[in-house]
């Protein structure tokens, strides 16, 4: 399949984005001196947590896949990097569907590597915001099968919504149009774990223009009422585990849930 856009978006190369500081620091290529100048700013522990988000989402799809779940939306995809979601899923249930959505345009650009799926399964790849959730949602509609259990990703993006901009209720319209089954997969950046850390990339981030709403335990149960959290719980990345390797032990400061619709 092929991504649906009328028109390639410009690139803003004079202003970093949250995806290309990502991909700075997981060590890829596809970000500018705007996005490199924040990342060099930010602590050392900013590209472990990269890292360790990276390798909870890694885990927990694979124990989604595994346990039958076919269907997944994944919203801030973020730049491309190996292996990516449906390369896992598909790997494990090589007919899984997978729709991906970012806002970022220089993402729309690597769409292609994103839409390489097994001859059984498909991809597809839409440019779109989290804030318009049920725009989103008219596009995976397309794809994916409402009628069944859908896995609803949302990684490391949350936390770049501060409160103004209504996460929980974007969330809400989210998993609301999700049929009971689904789950919802989710890591935020913490505030209260290593508190002047989190002070100290959000001050950085915000030289940038950038404005994160980095969040409590407490802030980051509240995306998860009315859902059934499954083991181990609301835990950090580096604790998230099912299935059969194990992460390895390491402090984090990014909170990771799995939690199921009743």
């Amino acid at each position: 399949m092929t991504a649906e856009t009328p028109l390639t978006p410009r690139i803003d190369t004079s202003k970093p984005h949250p995806a290309r500081v990502y991909d700075y620091l997981l060590g890829g290529k596809d970000n500018y001196p705007v996005d490199e100048e924040v990342g060099e700013q930010l602590p050392p522990q900013a590209r472990d947590a990269a890292r360790q988000n990276r390798e909870f989402m890694h885990r927990a799809v694979a124990w989604l896949a595994g346990t039958g779940v076919d269907q997944f939306l994944d919203i801030g995809t973020g730049i491309p990097t190996a292996p990516n979601l449906h390369q896992i899923v598909q790997g494990i249930r090589s007919e899984s569907r997978v729709v991906y959505t970012d806002n970022d345009p220089i993402v729309l650009r690597h769409a292609e590597a994103l839409l390489v799926s097994s001859p059984e399964g498909m991809t597809d790849y839409v440019q779109g915001d989290v804030r318009a959730p049920r725009e989103i949602l008219d596009h995976a509609r397309k794809l994916l099968d409402f009628d069944r259990p859908i896995a609803l990703s949302l990684i490391a993006l949350m936390h770049f919504l501060p409160g103004e901009q209504e996460p929980y209720d974007i969330v809400s319209t989210l998993v609301e149009a999700l049929p009971s089954g689904s789950y919802l997969v989710l890591s935020h950046a913490s505030s209260d774990i290593f508190p002047e850390l989190s002070a100290q990339v959000t001050a950085e981030y915000a030289k940038g223009g950038i404005e994160l709403g980095f969040r409590s335990r407490d802030g980051v149960g509240r995306f998860f009422e009315g859902l059934e959290v499954v083991e181990p719980g609301l835990v950090t990345a580096t604790e998230w585990f099912r299935g059969t390797v194990a992460p390895r032990a390491e402090d984090g400061g990014i909170y990771a849930v799995v939690a199921r619709k009743p």
